[in-house]
């Protein structure tokens, strides 16, 4: 697949999700405004992305400083991540990978020396990247075994290569158990309004080879009562303390459907899309987005002018309708307060 983001002397490269899977296009980002601009217009989207895209954002800001001083360079990174931060509030990953940057700058600054700073800076937001795509694959190989055979999988919105810097988390799971050997069709959710499904999975699948069927949000409970979806994965934004998991909207109600009809409900995600400080989903910010997402598609309006509308990006699915989640460290099942917690302290542990 071709690099999501992508770090080079002359700024962050993103390719340009807006124009797939017509034109295949990088936008330049030459400072941190233009790497928060690209996140906030989804450019860029899908939370590990984001989070490998806002570490180099945070990046780039320090190595442009015109800073002369510590403290001066301090209180500039201070602007550069509240710039950062208020991108997207539901991506638990943004703020991770700030909070990284952070700690980062931190310790590079007990050195003194602002080109130390501005080097490690540097190195951290590489690493970042390098390590999501390990972390995919890491994911990839645990989801693979828990799969069918053969038949058919259902996705919602797009959680692969193009939402991380690369491979993918529920289309991680895909990739690797058909890697495996495992004769696997996917059927992706068009998923409204922004058609991540429909342009993005589609498009990804059919480059490597995997059998996809696209089929509107509307029609997810004809097939998973129809016997031949055996399994759901999906991608999440944020999953709280108890195994709630906030992903693309729409994916509250594939869930209700698999549920009811016996399918397991795969969620896909790395540790750094936990965020063990919510007791629960109730607690996770939801975006709003603009009206025009719903009221246009490509410009063309498909509403009545002047009609109320609501546009939620993402939802929350309750635990009980999940049937694991799959991470790096591995698969987290009921009770998940406790599961989770686990995971999570053993990946810390390993880390020390």
């Amino acid at each position: 697949m071709l690099p999501t983001v992508e770090w080079t002397d002359e700024g962050v490269k993103l390719l340009d999700q807006l124009q797939l899977p017509a034109t295949v296009t990088y936008r330049l980002c030459r400072n941190y405004q233009e790497v928060a601009e690209g996140i906030r217009e989804m450019v860029v989207r899908g939370a590990p992305a984001i989070g490998v895209t806002a570490a180099m954002g945070a990046a780039l800001g320090v190595v442009q400083s015109p800073a002369r001083d510590m403290a001066a360079l301090r209180q500039e990174f201070a602007g550069i991540r509240a710039t950062l931060a208020a991108t997207r509030p539901t991506a638990v990953n943004l703020f991770w990978a700030l909070e990284r940057m952070n700690q980062t700058f931190e310790a590079a600054a007990a050195s003194g020396d602002l080109g130390e700073v501005r080097r490690r800076m540097r190195e951290e937001a590489l690493a970042v990247c390098a390590e999501d795509i390990a972390i995919n694959r890491a994911i990839g190989r645990y989801g693979a075994a828990l799969l069918p055979a053969a038949g058919e999988v259902l996705t919602h919105c797009n959680a692969g290569a193009l939402a991380t810097a690369g491979y993918g988390t529920a289309l991680g799971v895909i990739r690797a158990a058909v890697e495996d050997g495992k004769a696997l069709r996917v059927l992706a959710d068009e998923t409204r309004p922004y058609l991540q499904g429909a342009r993005l999975t589609a498009w990804e699948l059919q480059q490597d080879g995997i059998p996809t069927t696209v089929i509107t949000d509307n029609m997810a409970g004809h097939f998973l009562h129809s016997g031949r979806v055996g399994a759901v994965v999906v991608g999440a934004d944020r999953i709280a303390a108890n195994g709630d998991v906030a992903n693309k909207i729409g994916t509250y109600s594939v869930a209700v459907l698999a549920h009811e009809n016996g399918v397991p409900f795969y969620v896909a995600a790395p540790l750094s899309t936990l965020d063990l400080s919510l007791a629960s989903g109730e607690q996770i910010p939801i975006e709003q987005r603009a009206a025009a997402e719903v009221t246009h598609l490509r410009g063309v309006p498909i509403t009545p002018e002047g009609v109320a509308v609501a546009n939620p990006a993402f939802d929350v699915t309750p635990n009980r309708y999940v049937t694991a989640i799959i991470t790096e460290a591995g698969v987290a099942r009921a009770p998940y307060q406790a599961s989770l917690a686990a995971l999570a302290g053993g990946a810390r542990g390993q880390s020390a």
